[in-house]
């Protein structure tokens, strides 16, 4: 990654850093935290939808940073749009909790995760059978929360193996 940093002769250069983290307002880089929302959404048959963006191994909920202003809830149902083209109805999103794990794609972080579960209606379950990725998304992945083989495991982000399976896997679907 390059930054530009001025050299003695108070000229602007492109300088290597080792931290390919690009700055944002939901990381915060003294603390090593980065601060997201995530979706889970289930099907019919309880398999939860999970993304793999470009770029990236593993698999994670949709979701992403907020922009400045933007609510966790409202943060949430444009992730979710931009990533695989369905639009929520903020009514029917739940929030979970506040999730916490080990960041799968910026190491040494903690991803910080508002996280909800999105309740489709009855037309979505149609449209979630043909979802095709959008935006940075590569592809897309439906997954047993309380089923999980080791395989998967390991393309997953540990927020979904350590926070978000475990606790849908112990709720009924919304």
């Amino acid at each position: 990654m390059e930054s530009m940093q001025k050299n003695p002769q108070n000229r602007v250069e492109a300088t290597h850093t080792a931290q390919p983290i690009a700055e944002h307002s939901a990381i915060d880089s003294d603390h090593r935290v980065v601060n997201v929302c995530a979706v889970a959404i289930r099907n019919r048959d309880g398999l939860v939808l999970t993304v793999r963006k470009q770029g990236s191994d593993g698999f994670m909920m949709p979701g992403g940073k907020p922009e400045p202003g933007e609510t966790p809830l409202q943060t949430a149902c444009r992730e979710v749009s931009e990533e695989i083209g369905l639009t929520p109805d903020p009514a029917r999103m739940h929030h979970l909790r506040l999730l916490e794990a080990a960041a799968l794609n910026e190491a040494g972080f903690t991803v910080r995760a508002e996280t909800f579960e999105y309740a489709p209606i009855d037309e979505q379950y149609e449209q979630l059978a043909t979802l095709v990725p959008h935006a940075e998304i590569a592809e897309l992945r439906w997954v047993n929360p309380a089923m999980s083989s080791p395989s998967d495991s390991t393309a997953q982000a540990p927020l979904n193996t350590e926070q978000i399976f475990p606790l849908l896997a112990r709720t009924p679907l919304p």
